[in-house]
């Protein structure tokens, strides 16, 4: 089986990105999807490209697999959401290893504390806890992460 192909998003894809992005949150067991998270994604997708997001698709066959949304200039990964289908086959490993492509000497990112499945992940990946802190948004703790390349030895 072909893996899913990793390319820019387009913007009629919008709104089954944020399908894809909240049954993947709803997945965490953190929040219910529903029709009101769904339009709050979808309201939110456009906003966050407009304001710098490089937004990036995982196409498996015209089928959206997984959403991944990194901000350059800060070197962030902002957002990485297999949709619960494609979970468990190395599809999110496929896309660090991309986002490492672009960002290939540092990435920050955060995630939600009680996402533990998440953050262990990132921690196994190689990323080093820096710091919590609460959202004020959502009110959710964040844990702060940060990879970066390792000196080649000389």
């Amino acid at each position: 089986m072909t893996p899913p192909t990793i390319r820019p998003a387009r913007t009629d894809e919008y709104d089954e990105i944020a399908r894809v992005w909240m049954n993947s949150w709803a997945s965490t067991g953190l929040e219910d999807a529903s029709n009101f998270l769904l339009a709050k994604l979808r309201a939110r997708v456009p906003l966050e490209v407009e304001k710098g997001w490089s937004l990036f698709v995982a196409d498996d066959r015209g089928a959206i697999a997984a959403m991944l949304a990194l901000h350059l200039p800060n070197l962030y990964l902002d957002q990485l959401f297999v949709a619960p289908e494609y979970q468990g086959q190395n599809l999110g490993r496929s896309l660090l290893a991309f986002t490492r492509q672009h960002l290939a000497d540092e990435i920050s990112l955060r995630c939600v504390r009680e996402n533990e499945k998440a953050w262990r992940w990132y921690e196994r990946e190689g990323f080093f806890f820096e710091k919590e802190e609460i959202e004020p948004m959502t009110g959710f703790v964040m844990k702060y992460y940060r990879w970066k390349k390792e000196e080649i030895a000389r």
